[in-house]
């Protein structure tokens, strides 16, 4: 989920470093560079004299991507004209993700400056809201009178095209209305547009729309064209508007040319769609489950061949994909405590198979605080159950549907990550329980990791046919599926590699919430006021 998200910051009770009068500081905010350990200036505030607690005014306009750990880094300073700054003129700095401001509380994050041994620095108050103006959509019907005849048998086959137009002058196509066939009176179905589609967000900026008759062949005539703009569109509201087509060359030639027809605006309305970021503000939580595969397919965890074989130099598989998605996911869920459960083992003490007892061996709360709080749990558990199997997903994931039931107003949306080696055994009873969650508050990424052969997982993820079960079809697309493999990167960068993993898992995942709040028309709730 792209956005322009904005940050302004106002740091509280700095450290005064000048001698005679109080601290004049500045910000700098560095963007670390995707993995890597590289930090790149992205930009500064201005210099604000001689205070302890500034507001400043300019403000840092970032890409935001939900699917990204975007890590930021805020170094104070006393204020200077020049370009570089000394390490006696530092003040404190802050890190912090982008993600923690967007999901923290009305988009408010205030954290203490560290940096200077023994000294108290004060605090960075961060503040984050989206940028607005790129998420109206117009919906507009147009007829159109009298036009000119251009087929030689019949009459012509008119349709539109609107064209907004660019900065150098330029005009790049928009729209096209579809072709309403044999008439000089053509009516066209209602059509919706994203503003930013139609004028890139500057309400007077030129739209120039053309009236074609179509040809079979492709060879369409040109009958005519109209210039307008989306301000003198939205007056529609209120009145129709008629618009002249005028075709030049006809213009030119004949003295007595009036027009070749009108084209009237019947309808113009404007709605805002909501965002990903909007609900977050509103207030809504991403809840965060994990699943792990304990079938015997892994291998034993104590032999480095086994797929949960932990070295003491290395992660598994399992554990280096839970770490890439949950960090991600953490920013969003306020209390950090994530239900944990294994499916495939049998369980002490009385050695029953289980498809989801809780890792941290607590029936009453499987919850675990923190991502290093499942990774912890999950490594006791290789130790204390023994792999077994089948490999049964229906039990955890109608685990979690009947929790997701529970609240459906659109404040608790639950993720659940199902980490596995492969073949799946209860594949009617999964495509079953994901249809019926398909209508819930909640998504599920899977990971397959190891050699196996994952066509069902590929099914179940149903981007390219909607899954179905017994004739009841998905009411919306729930499942994102990835290989592990397809991550694993020959020059040996683990981080970078792993946070291409957690952007391909989490990418679907804005657009699956906002699917689940449109179908039952959920609004964000307003953020309260300052």
């Amino acid at each position: 989920a792209q956005g322009g998200s904005r940050l302004a910051l106002p740091p509280r009770n700095l450290l005064d470093m000048d001698t005679f009068s109080k601290s004049d500081p500045v910000v700098v905010l560095f963007v670390q560079v995707s993995g890597s350990s590289e930090w790149k200036e992205f930009g500064r505030t201005e210099v604000i004299d001689n205070t302890l607690n500034p507001d400043f005014v300019r403000k840092f306009v970032l890409d935001y991507y939900f699917e990204e750990k975007q890590n930021l880094r805020f170094d104070v300073f006393l204020g200077s004209h020049s370009a570089l700054f000394g390490a006696q003129d530092f003040l404190g700095q802050a890190f912090v993700a982008l993600g923690e401001v967007i999901g923290s509380q009305r988009g408010r994050l205030e954290r203490p400056l560290t940096g200077v041994p023994g000294k108290r620095c004060g605090t960075i108050l961060l503040l984050a809201e989206e940028l607005s103006n790129c998420r109206d959509i117009v919906t507009m019907q147009l007829c159109a009178n009298k036009l000119d005849k251009k087929d030689f048998f019949g009459k012509s086959d008119p349709f539109l095209v609107f064209y907004r137009s660019n900065e150098d002058g330029t005009f790049t196509i928009c729209h096209k209305t579809e072709v309403v066939k044999n008439t000089l009176n053509p009516v066209w179905q209602p059509f919706t547009i994203p503003v930013r589609a139609l004028c890139n967000g500057d309400y007077d900026r030129t739209v120039k729309i053309d009236v074609y008759d179509w040809d079979r062949d492709g060879s369409h005539d040109f009958i005519g064209e109209f210039a307008t703009s989306y301000r003198e569109l939205s007056r529609a509201q209120s009145q129709f508007t008629v618009y002249e087509v005028l075709n030049p060359r006809k213009k030119c030639k004949k003295k007595k040319y009036v027009n070749s027809g009108t084209v009237t605006l019947l309808s113009f309305s404007v709605e805002s769609e909501f965002t990903f970021v909007d609900y977050i503000r509103g207030g809504t939580q991403l809840n965060f489950t994990v699943a792990i595969d304990f079938t015997a397919s892994n291998g034993l965890p104590s032999q480095p061949t086994s797929l949960h074989y932990a070295s003491p130099y290395q992660l598994s598989a399992y554990a280096l994909a839970l770490k890439a998605v949950g960090e991600i996911i953490q920013d969003y869920d306020s209390d950090k405590l994530f239900p944990a459960y294994g499916f495939g083992a049998k369980v002490p003490p009385d050695g029953k198979i289980s498809h989801q007892f809780p890792l941290n061996n607590n029936v009453e709360n499987p919850s675990c605080a923190g991502i290093e709080g499942v990774l912890e749990s999950y490594l006791q558990s290789l130790r204390t159950v023994q792999l077994y199997g089948p490999t049964n997903f229906a039990p955890v994931i109608n685990q979690v549907a009947g929790t997701a039931a529970q609240v459906t107003d659109g404040s608790q949306y639950h993720v659940l990550l199902i980490i596995t080696d492969g073949v799946i055994s209860d594949m009617l009873q999964t495509k079953e329980a994901i249809v019926t969650a398909s209508s819930l508050p909640m998504s599920i990424i899977i990971v397959g990791v190891g050699p196996a052969e994952f066509e069902a997982m590929e099914e179940l993820d149903g981007d390219e046919v909607r899954l179905s079960s017994r004739g009841r079809y998905a009411e919306r697309d729930i499942v994102q599926f990835v290989p592990f493999r397809d991550y694993v990167d020959d020059s040996g960068n683990q981080v970078l590699s792993m946070a291409r993993l957690a952007k391909d898992v989490l990418a679907e995942i804005p657009e699956q919430l906002l699917s689940y709040m449109k179908t039952r028309d959920i609004k964000p709730r307003r953020a309260d006021p300052e």
